[in-house]
């Protein structure tokens, strides 16, 4: 890393207005006699160039981590009333895959209250530990506490890799966990690889998904980032556990919280397309609401849910939460039936998992037909009434 340094004993205004005017992010301005460089530089060194020597890049001497004090892959548990998210299994499964390349135990961190159970249902996953820190200052989610026994973890474990699911619950305290220890986190990651020298390979969509970003922190540890839900594989537990439990505790005066919960009340069941078995999912190429009506019967006859790309939703056309996507949800059904979807990669990001996918669209070399296991060109508003006639039929 580096900073720029700004001589000003060298900065006239002849100067300053060039370097003002070269600067392409409009970081630079000049007021009473002084320049100044302001958050929005992107480092490109313009001012460097052009700065006849008024404006320095100095490079921060780094000092090299010893990566062999870090060990092991750790999977942040969200449990919340006894129950488990199910992505802490399929992080569970990551966890294990990565270790493989360095012989890395893996661990779980699991907080809460009367969570004994949740424990050793963990065990069943092939993790290594499971370290508890149970009491009644976790019964609700509370940040103070949560984050206080988080980072005692991490300081007497040492872990060198931390994934945390991107729940509502994991949203809200990994940034904070790994702000405390002065570390990046890279949320939403589609893909993770593990180096031979421990360093996590964090691959997500960037730029509204039109690339994929490849993120490392070589000199930082521990290595935080988010997964959503069914991005990865949940495995199959084992009928007889592995590992053990460590319990954990953490001083009284660690545990208070400005925070008081005065109630809890349970949300009311929606409609959650990440649990869909099978999906029809609409695009703007069958909006129109005779082909809604269609594709809501489909998905009736078929037992699974409508679904719809960003425009839908932004249109009002469906509620956000039946959208599938990097902005919307990530799905992974057994079945999803893509209908007048041309597949823009941010969409193909949220589904591309599916274990089988059907495309129909009129344009044969539409995107969505890379992802699909099956490609029907042609007209939507013929085909799925085709096929609906043809499930009744069979049906009969």
């Amino acid at each position: 890393m580096g900073t720029l340094i700004v001589n000003q004993n060298m900065i006239n205004p002849e100067l300053a207005e060039k370097l003002v005017k070269v600067c392409p992010f409009g970081a630079i301005s000049y007021d009473e006699g002084k320049l100044t460089i302001s958050s929005a530089c992107k480092m490109c060194k313009l001012c460097v160039r052009n700065g006849e020597g008024a404006v320095e890049y100095v490079v921060e001497d780094t000092v090299e981590i010893d990566k062999s004090l870090w060990e092991g892959i750790c999977v942040y548990a969200d449990c919340q009333g006894g129950n488990i998210h199910r992505v802490t299994y399929e992080l569970c499964g990551k966890a294990r895959e990565l270790a493989s390349v360095t012989a890395h135990p893996v661990y779980v961190l699991l907080i809460g209250h009367n969570i004994g159970e949740c424990a050793e249902k963990l065990l069943h996953y092939g993790v290594d530990k499971v370290f508890v820190y149970d009491d009644e200052a976790y019964k609700n989610f509370r940040i103070e506490p949560y984050t206080a026994a988080f980072y005692d973890f991490i300081d007497k474990v040492r872990p060198s890799s931390i994934l945390v699911g991107a729940t509502d619950l994991g949203r809200q305290l990994a940034p904070r966990v790994a702000a405390r220890c002065k570390a990046g986190l890279t949320a939403d990651c589609t893909v993770l690889e593990m180096k031979d020298n421990t360093d996590l390979v964090q691959i997500r969509p960037a730029f509204g998904g039109n690339i994929m970003a490849q993120i490392i922190s070589p000199n930082t540890r521990p290595q935080f980032c988010t997964a959503r839900y069914k991005v990865f594989t949940e495995p199959k537990p084992t009928d007889e556990p592995s590992g053990k439990i460590v319990n954990m505790s953490l001083s009284a005066d660690k545990l208070t919280s400005k925070i008081e919960v005065l109630e809890t009340r349970e949300k009311p069941k929606d409609i959650d397309i990440a649990e869909a078995d099978v999906i029809v999912a609409i695009g703007r190429g069958a909006q129109s609401e005779a082909m809604r009506a269609q594709a809501a019967e489909l998905a009736d006859l078929l037992g699974g849910v409508v679904a719809c790309t960003r425009p839908l939703a932004e249109a009002n056309i469906f509620d956000a939460k039946r959208q599938i996507g990097l902005s919307g949800r990530t799905v992974k059904p057994k079945f999803i039936i893509c209908i007048g979807i041309s597949g823009a990669v941010q969409f193909a990001a949220g589904m591309k998992s599916s274990d089988c996918i059907v495309a129909i669209n009129t344009d044969k070399n539409a995107p969505i037909f890379d992802v699909a296991h099956y490609c029907v060109v042609g007209d939507a508003t013929e085909i799925v009434p085709a096929l609906i006639a043809k499930i009744k039929e069979a049906r009969a």
